[in-house]
């Protein structure tokens, strides 16, 4: 049994939640987001202690594929509620020397070591910040931002070496020795 798809998710004051045709709709201070359901998944709206509450069964289907979407199901909604009420951040460390990063609009203009600079263009929902050398995502979609975050980390791959590319904040770069010098003979 999934011990997270078991837990009913909280909706705060300020938050609306409505189900309609095999799909959720979440309106927040921040924004609105809808998500379709899969069919085998069971939504339901209810009050837990005075409190309202989204609540996600599969009913008497127990197979691998209905346990897998439940606490996947009841994860996402729990994603969508905090979003429209908190936000989601991802940021960017870009390293190296001469490397540099701009915002300017719904784009990023990344100079990353190549013979041009490379535009990245941000989906709908996505805003970026830029101080100094690290960039930060911000959006109501996890997924989108954190989509978003890892398609310009591709851009260039911090390498273990020199260190250089670009990383997330919170990311760890194992570093590996270069070439040791010959010893005299």
């Amino acid at each position: 049994m999934s011990r997270i798809g078991k837990q009913p998710v909280v909706i705060p004051s300020g938050v609306d939640v409505t189900l309609a045709n095999g799909s959720i709709t979440v309106k927040g201070p921040k924004g609105t987001l809808s998500r379709a359901i899969h069919p085998r998944m069971t939504v339901t709206l209810g009050e837990d202690e005075g409190q309202k509450t989204v609540n996600v069964s599969i009913g008497e289907q127990d197979d691998v594929e209905v346990r897998a979407l439940w606490g996947t199901t009841r994860s996402n909604i729990q994603n969508m509620i905090v979003g429209v009420v908190d936000g989601f951040k991802k940021a960017l460390e870009v390293v190296g020397v001469g490397y540099r990063v701009n915002a300017q609009g719904n784009k990023v203009v990344l100079d990353v070591g190549y013979s041009h600079s490379v535009d990245f263009i941000l989906p709908e929902g996505v805003k970026a910040e830029v101080e100094k050398n690290t960039l930060t995502l911000s959006g109501i979609n996890k997924e989108v931002v954190g989509e978003a975050a890892a398609q310009i980390r591709r851009i260039r791959k911090p390498e273990p070496y020199g260190g250089k590319g670009i990383k997330y904040v919170d990311e760890v770069i194992r570093r590996k020795a270069g070439k040791a010098a010959k010893t005299g003979e």
